[in-house]
């Protein structure tokens, strides 16, 4: 099974690099998608998502001032940790 990755759409270059490197990439133009495992935002603020009362579980990267190569490590970084937790 593929590990599923949710990403913001302005974040193309980011999205090839992880499907590259063997991950399942959705959009979170709808919103957070159910069974995702990390989480990929150009920054954060206070009203992420269009919310102000998110809580997740998942972890979220924030991919401003990073290379996709730089994101894609840090995803696969935060994956092999939740991995090595359950």
């Amino acid at each position: 099974m593929r590990v599923r990755i949710a990403v913001e759409d302005s974040l193309g270059p980011v999205k090839d690099r992880l499907r590259a490197g063997g991950f399942d990439v959705v959009s979170l133009a709808g919103g957070v998608p159910e069974s995702v495992q990390v989480i990929v935002v150009n920054g954060l603020d206070d009203n992420f998502l269009g919310r102000q009362d998110i809580v997740s579980r998942v972890p979220i990267v924030n991919a401003d001032g990073m290379s996709p190569q730089e994101v894609a490590s840090e995803v696969s970084r935060r994956v092999h940790r939740a991995v090595q937790r359950a």
